[in-house]
């Protein structure tokens, strides 16, 4: 038996030492120790357990001695690997969900989700307006054509930045947007030169805004009657300042001036009808509008009228100190300080969806047969005014509305100007109660409240619009 050993020993060392010499071969080392594995293990079937044992033990010895450091790196690192993925098999999920290249794909599909977000705000592509030439310049404009990128960087000169303010407001290739906008103004402009009663002068002018946008102003001034005050009005959602130019006419009666602001979007002002980017814009216009005001007419005591939304901007602005002292009082009719949407959902959708759509028109929003006055006169012609949007509510404007009457709601204790608040109790489009609680919360020490019985929204448009107007008159005139 210790024979049979000790020839095992010998022969294994010889089956190493032709595996080392033959290194130089394409053939593997593995092969060459699988075979010398299995010539040993044939020749000993017969041999004593020990020996044989003792044998193959040498035999794996040297064959773990032959294999690259490399190659025993990477095989410690299979078995951890292996052990640790047959403990448990979440661990391999949670490495592959953490792996570099999942962290790739979720950061191109983050990308990817936000320029989705940014491409309704892409510029407007230029486009050459063609019009109609004479022959004699075809081939000039042919040889621009056929003139290469290369040679058209080449011809130009350096490029000079002007500012907004010096671009006129229309282009040559101007939008549907700005030929709506145009047409509107025409129609507003129109209105006031044709308007010729000899009682009242009725003038426009076009107000810029620090956002380089253009309003539409006017303005409605006694002719024999003597100014004791300034009236800026301010009107509702949806309307112009030009719908309540026979109220201005009775003001204009009392010896008050009367300024009309149609706001963002509206009536002959820029931006698409009805569609209100942030009111917080149209609170800031008119504190910019209530400067030149004031500017024009020193020593004159300045009150403020508005209706609806309208009326919301105003108590809006008055809660800045330096607007309220410069103002005497203000007349609030229907105000916007209460507003219900249709149904609760819209509350909650309405954040994100005027972030994603804000100029989607949302007709689900409107209550539908929402009546705004008793008048079937006033209702015709409102609804077929077109400067009157009567299309379905814009999300953005839905949204801002809700925005400006939470506000509101959250600081009427804070509201120290003189007021007289109107509102009819069968009003479905503003809250009645919410101008009780404005009256009831706000700090004013003059402050009354006149609430109709039986009257919609649109109180100077209602079947007693000329008692009502003798309410707000006798007001102003007692603060004179």
């Amino acid at each position: 038996m210790i024979c049979l050993g000790k020839t095992a020993i010998i022969e294994t060392k010889i089956l190493v030492f032709h595996v080392k010499k033959r290194n130089s071969h394409r053939k593997p080392k593995r092969l060459f120790i699988e075979e010398a594995e299995v010539q040993f293990q044939t020749q000993f079937k017969s041999s004593s357990s020990s020996s044989a044992s003792s044998a193959l033990l040498l035999l794996h010895t040297r064959r773990s001695s032959l294999k690259p450091k490399h190659q025993m790196a990477t095989e410690r690192g299979n078995d951890a690997s292996s052990s640790l993925i047959l403990t448990s098999g979440a661990s391999g999920r949670i490495n592959a969900l953490f792996s570099l290249r999942a962290l790739r794909s979720l950061m191109m599909l983050i990308n990817a989700f936000f320029l989705l977000l940014l491409l309704p705000f892409r510029g407007r592509k230029r486009t050459v307006s063609s019009s109609s030439s004479s022959s004699s310049s075809s081939p000039s404009i042919i040889a621009l054509a056929e003139k290469s990128p290369k040679d058209e960087r080449q011809q130009r000169g350096p490029v000079v930045r002007v500012p907004t303010a010096i671009v006129p407001w229309k282009s040559s290739s101007s939008s549907p947007v700005d030929q709506e906008v145009a047409a509107r103004r025409a129609l507003a402009k129109l209105r006031v030169v044709q308007d010729d009663d000899e009682n009242s002068v009725r003038q426009f002018s076009i107000f810029g805004t620090p956002r380089g946008e253009t309003l539409f102003t006017q303005s409605w001034t006694p002719v024999s009657v003597n100014v004791r005050g300034v009236v800026i009005l301010m009107h509702g959602l949806n309307e112009h300042s030009g719908r309540y130019s026979d109220f201005a006419k009775q003001l204009n009666s009392n010896g008050f001036k009367v300024y009309g602001m149609d706001w963002i979007g509206h009536g002959g002002s820029e931006g698409l009808h009805a569609y209100v980017p942030s009111l917080d814009y149209a609170v800031t216009d008119m504190k910019s509008f209530l400067e030149k005001v004031l500017a024009e007419n020193p020593g004159l005591p300045c009150f403020c009228f508005g209706h609806s939304t309208g009326a919301a901007i105003i108590l809006k602005a008055m809660l800045d100190p330096k607007v309220e002292s410069s103002i005497e009082g203000v007349v609030l009719t229907s105000p916007a300080v209460g507003v219900q949407p249709s149904h609760p959902i819209f509350v909650v959708i309405a954040p994100i969806a005027s972030f994603l759509l804000p100029r989607y028109q949302i007709s689900a929003a409107n209550k539908k047969g929402m009546p705004v006055s008793r008048d079937p006169a006033a209702l015709v012609a409102k609804y077929s005014d077109p400067l009157v949007y009567t299309g379905s509510i814009r999300v953005r404007t839905g949204y801002e509305i809700l925005r400006i009457t939470s506000y509101l709601q959250q600081n009427l204790s804070k509201l120290r100007v003189p007021f007289l608040v109107l509102h009819g109790t069968a009003d479905t489009v503003t809250d009645p109660e919410a101008s009780q609680k404005l009256y009831n919360e706000a700090s004013s020490t003059d402050k009354s409240i006149k609430l109709f019985d039986g009257l919609l929204h649109d109180l100077l448009f209602e079947p007693e619009r000329e008692a009502i107007a003798k309410d707000i008159i006798d007001w102003l005139n007692q603060r004179i």
